[in-house]
């Protein structure tokens, strides 16, 4: 076993423990991430990010589609034509064509830095929060979709249909694009993306901006890639084993 190894054994094993901790008293599990008091503006003190362990992914990303439908109450509509579903986050299965390796993948929104969904959008509608999460106004979001052109990741959807039983943290609409919003609710409230908290010995979530916070700290020892870093976009999701 290898030093990278042996470091990733020790602390996705402590996400582990910490999880399991999370079950007794909520919030332990949660050090990193602290509730933004509603009349406090969002800085860019912080950037959000986080790092995937693919390799700890035994199910290549279900758990984490399962409990970003659950929060955001995307693709559970059964009068809902499959094909026009959006999909917040999905499975990508990558091969490596010389030998033949294959790794499956969630991707969702990468949360770029320099966002082109937020710079071909005409009316603001996708929007960058000073703290690094990309997002859609739904409000202002006029369906022209320029913004799914733009982004390299596949990572927005359109929504073709009038949806039911929408979820109050969640805003959605006929005629809007959607995408993964990092859970920015939870976040705002002190708490982990979705996809985190059903994947904790696999992801990690917290505070690039910070050098003490684990992911910078797990990031600076063993770094971590970017789908498509030659587009230079800087992206606030990092993975391992890709």
């Amino acid at each position: 076993m290898n030093d990278i190894d042996s470091y990733r054994r020790k602390f996705l094993g402590g996400l582990a423990g910490t999880a399991a901790v999370a079950t007794v008293a909520p919030g332990v599990f949660l050090r990193e991430v602290h509730a933004k008091p509603a009349e406090e503006a969002v800085t860019d003190k912080v950037r959000w990010g986080m790092l995937v362990d693919t390799n700890k992914l035994t199910d290549g990303g279900d758990a984490c589609i399962a409990a970003c439908k659950k929060e955001h109450g995307w693709g559970n509509d059964p009068k809902s034509n499959d094909a026009q579903q959006a999909q917040w986050i999905r499975k990508v299965k990558v091969t490596e064509k010389m030998t033949g390796h294959t790794v499956t993948l969630p991707v969702m929104c990468q949360h770029c830095e320099t966002a082109p969904c937020v710079d071909v959008c005409p009316t603001g509608a996708s929007m960058k929060r000073a703290d690094g999460i990309v997002q859609v106004n739904k409000h202002i979001c006029i369906g022209c979709r320029y913004c799914m052109m733009a982004c390299p990741y596949k990572a927005r959807s359109f929504v073709h249909e009038t949806l039911i039983d929408q979820l109050p943290d969640t805003p959605r609409g006929k005629g809007t694009v959607e995408s993964c919003n990092m859970c920015v609710n939870r976040v705002d409230a002190g708490k982990n993306p979705a996809c985190v908290d059903a994947a904790p010995q696999a992801m990690l979530f917290g505070d690039l901006n910070d050098e003490n916070s684990r992911i910078s700290q797990v990031l600076k020892k063993f770094g971590g890639t970017q789908i498509r870093a030659d587009l230079g976009l800087n992206t606030g999701v990092r993975y391992w084993g890709i």
